[in-house]
């Protein structure tokens, strides 16, 4: 039954992207399903969110993104796939283009169009070298996460067993479980890197399972030790990315006949060498580093770091920025277990939840709004904030910049009891809000650990709410938006903007799960 819910929602979106032959690629992560498109405009993007199991839909300059949220686009993604190679030949029907809604009053409708146009006009400013550069690094850990996921929930188990004396027979077993990954997730980077960069994966793996070789303490590299695993993630990308140059000088220049020996040798070798002999060490003080930094950051400054970051990390996914933040959140969990960052960030989706909720009360008249805010409202709860961001706050304008004033007080919060020696995080990174806590682990224990989360979020939910419903709504949208749709409708002077010009616009995606990953 719920392979047949799966295929029909595959089947029910397929038609309104083009159908199989405007689809060029197809992957997915945390929540959404993201595809390739040969001509954007046969999308029809009205229809697409109408769809039930359709959360909203992103667009970031390089991939077209359904929002399915979490568990369900892993289920929905294969069927997808296979509908498109079942039907690749069919006649495809062109779609009529997407209605437009004429109604007494503004709708979600309206403010999901007006959201459109928004994320339409940032699309050129989100696809610079440098943000499409971060998104192919987004692309080497986002396939990672569900591992990462996995691991951490089996390692904060075995950490509430071991406190309380249970099972001892199976606590090793979970260690090595939840350990697993992570003493080789060099390797995977290593490959998915050479994957994205247009190299040999299994080359890029190979290169980067030096790193990870016990064998390397025995190597004196220039009068310095080295150690296994030293330089972890950065160095494993540092090092497939390496493979892939050196393989394509290889393809060019080593004749044919000569190439299937020749050319995954030398790429092995001069790469190999490399790493070794001085991009381990370098990637293992930029580790070093970045660990530092954060821990730094938060014992001296906490409180006013959590503000900014829990301020900022809203308009940083809308620009596409947020990316940057996953390899460093991968450098931290290989270093100390834990990021200390993300159950900061994730106070960004706390002031989003409180923001909507505010508007939903302000708003007691527009059925449509409220109806929309209220089926998304589980999914900003569990961390997934697409929804509330392009269906409610962004189209808005000011309750974006109250959500993020929710999220800087819940980072505070949070920022706070770091800098008083409480400091705490999460042993993976994709998902956000309530979906957050099975990952969470701290020096203070999971008690402490979890109330001081649990707080942080309290404090962005209501300082979202009471942001938004005193300054969210100007007299203007109040006049135009607190209308059923059987009164008459408002002037254009009614009707809502865009955000101010200053403020953020719609852009890529968060691993987010998230408003994070994705």
């Amino acid at each position: 039954m719920t392979t047949d819910k799966n295929r029909a929602t595959a089947a029910a979106i397929l038609p309104l992207v083009g159908g199989p032959d405007n689809i060029t690629s197809i992957a997915h992560c945390m929540t959404r399903l993201r595809i390739s498109l040969r001509d954007r405009t046969l999308v029809q993007d009205e229809a697409l969110r109408a769809l039930p199991a359709v959360l909203g839909v992103v667009e970031d300059g390089t991939s077209y993104q359904i929002v399915l949220g979490p568990g369900a686009v892993a289920r929905v993604t294969p069927e997808f796939e296979a509908l498109v190679e079942e039907t690749r030949t069919a006649t495809t029907t062109a779609p009529a283009g997407p209605a437009t809604a004429a109604g007494p009053t503004i709708t979600a409708d309206d403010l999901a169009a007006q959201g459109a146009a928004l994320k339409e006009a940032q699309k050129a400013r989100n696809a610079t070298p440098f943000k499409l550069f971060l998104r192919r690094i987004a692309n080497i850990f986002v396939p990672l996460i569900p591992a990462l996921i996995g691991c951490g929930i089996i390692a904060g188990l075995n950490g509430l067993l071991t406190n309380l004396g249970w099972v001892p027979a199976v606590v090793p077993a979970l260690a090595a479980i939840a350990s697993g990954f992570m003493s080789l997730i060099a390797v995977f980077v290593g490959y998915n890197t050479a994957k994205e960069f247009g190299g040999t994966p299994i080359l890029g793996g190979a290169v980067a399972a030096i790193i990870v070789f016990p064998g390397v303490a025995k190597i004196d590299a220039f009068g310095l030790e080295l150690k296994p695993g030293q330089g972890g993630v950065l160095g494993a990308l540092a090092a497939a990315v390496l493979a892939v140059y050196v393989e394509k000088w290889c393809r060019r220049w080593v004749p044919e006949t000569l190439d299937v020996l020749v050319t995954p040798t030398l790429t092995v070798l001069i790469s190999g060498l490399v790493t070794l002999f001085g991009l381990m060490y370098l990637a293992g003080e930029a580790s070093a580093a970045i660990g530092t930094c954060a821990n730094w950051l938060l014992a001296h400054g906490g409180a006013f770091a959590g503000l900014v970051l829990g301020g900022l990390f809203l308009p940083l996914v809308m620009l596409g920025l947020h990316q940057a933040l996953i390899p460093i959140h991968t450098t931290l969990i290989e270093q100390d277990g834990y990021t200390v960052l993300l159950p900061i960030l994730a106070m960004a989706g706390a002031g989003q939840v409180g923001a909507a909720i505010a508007v939903y009360y302000r708003l007691p008249h527009n059925g449509s709004l409220r109806a929309t805010i209220k089926s998304a409202l589980p999914a900003g709860f569990l961390g997934v904030g697409e929804p509330l961001i392009y269906g409610v706050s962004l189209p808005l304008g000011r309750p974006f910049v109250t959500a993020c004033v929710g999220g800087a007080a819940g980072g505070a919060f949070v920022g706070l009891f770091g800098q008083l020696g409480m400091s705490f995080g999460s042993t993976a990174i994709g998902p956000s809000g309530w979906a957050l806590f099975p990952l969470l682990d701290g020096r203070a224990g999971a008690g402490v650990t979890l109330a001081i989360y649990a707080g942080g979020l309290l404090v962005g939910y209501l300082v979202g709410f009471i942001a938004t419903y005193f300054f969210g709504l100007s007299r203007a949208q109040l006049a135009a938006l607190d209308r059923s749709e059987d009164e008459p409708p408002a002037t254009s002077v009614d009707r809502p903007g865009p955000p101010p010009a200053t403020g953020p616009a719609a852009g890529a995606e968060p691993a987010g799960p998230s408003v994070l990953t994705h």
